[in-house]
């Protein structure tokens, strides 16, 4: 599995210690774009609830990984980020913070259809994982679709990196037979996305940091968890989508919230990278 996709399957999963590190590379180390003290890292994690044990092996499992770049000064240790890291980094930050903005849809399908031998089923599994990353619905029969055109030169590479695989693709619009809401509904679970969202509109609606440290918490984990949504939302254009989208909702709450925690969330990243606070390690 090469890096990029271990940097997206941290980006989806579980918060593991190693996966909220990610997170916090992204929005504290990356717009820095200089080294930061390991133990600054550590203490980050341990502001989370992990103990140092788990955040010192996040981080060493992350070096070793080629995630992170580490030189010695002394006894202690610089950390920063790999070129590959802060490249992927800088795409995934793109991505989600240009996430739900409102776009026109002039009414075409790009159409992939997929062929693997049927003796690849490893192959069929992690194609269908990438293509499903990369937000294209499957109406069966190695068909998948997406309303944005532009992604055909990352689905062209999904597929040339894997050479048992071939693929066709098409550019089409809806015939007098079916229509575009029945394809998204047949196509992704609108459904379980729609949960996501109300479960992320939910966490993080009512509660109201009082403390650099509160908000440093709160924004590591509502970007952790807004990080998810371009994984998880194909991003289809209001007119296939079903009444009361909550996209928007939750944008709007997460724009809001991101602009107003940013300040404090550096802040107390800048005091631990200074050794101003030197939070206490919690039970994992």
């Amino acid at each position: 599995m090469g890096m990029h996709d271990q940097l997206r399957r941290r980006s989806v999963g579980a918060p593991a210690a190693r996966s909220l590190l990610l997170t916090m590379l992204g929005e504290y180390v990356l717009p820095r774009g200089e080294a930061v003290w390991q133990e600054t890292l550590v203490s980050a994690l341990a502001s989370l609830g992990y103990t140092h044990q788990a955040a010192r092996q996040a981080l060493a499992r992350s070096v070793r990984g080629g995630w992170l770049q580490t030189e010695r000064q002394g006894r202690r240790a610089r950390v920063r980020l790999s070129p590959t890291t802060s490249e992927l980094l800088q795409s995934g930050a793109r991505r989600i913070y240009s996430f739900g903005e409102s776009w026109e849809w002039n009414g075409r399908w790009l159409v992939l259809v997929v062929r693997v031998p049927e003796e690849r089923r490893d192959v069929r599994h992690q194609l269908r994982t990438r293509l499903a990353w990369a937000g294209l619905g499957s109406l069966g029969g190695g068909v998948w679709l997406t309303p944005h055109m532009e992604r055909e030169p990352e689905l062209a590479a999904a597929i040339h990196d894997e050479p048992a695989a071939e693929a066709t693709s098409f550019v089409a619009t809806v015939g007098s037979l079916g229509s575009p809401s029945t394809i998204a509904a047949a196509g992704w679970d609108l459904d379980g996305v729609r949960d996501h969202y109300a479960a992320f509109i939910a966490d993080f609606r009512a509660v109201r940091p009082t403390s650099p440290e509160a908000c440093f918490k709160l924004q590591t984990l509502l970007v952790h968890a807004w990080r998810k949504f371009p994984f998880l939302d194909p991003d289809l254009p209001p007119g296939l989508l079903p009444a009361n989208w909550p996209r928007r909702r939750a944008h709007d709450l997460f724009a809001a919230r991101h602009a107003s925690w940013t300040p404090g969330a550096r802040a107390y990243f800048e005091e631990l990278e200074t050794g101003r606070f030197a939070p206490a390690a919690r039970a994992a």
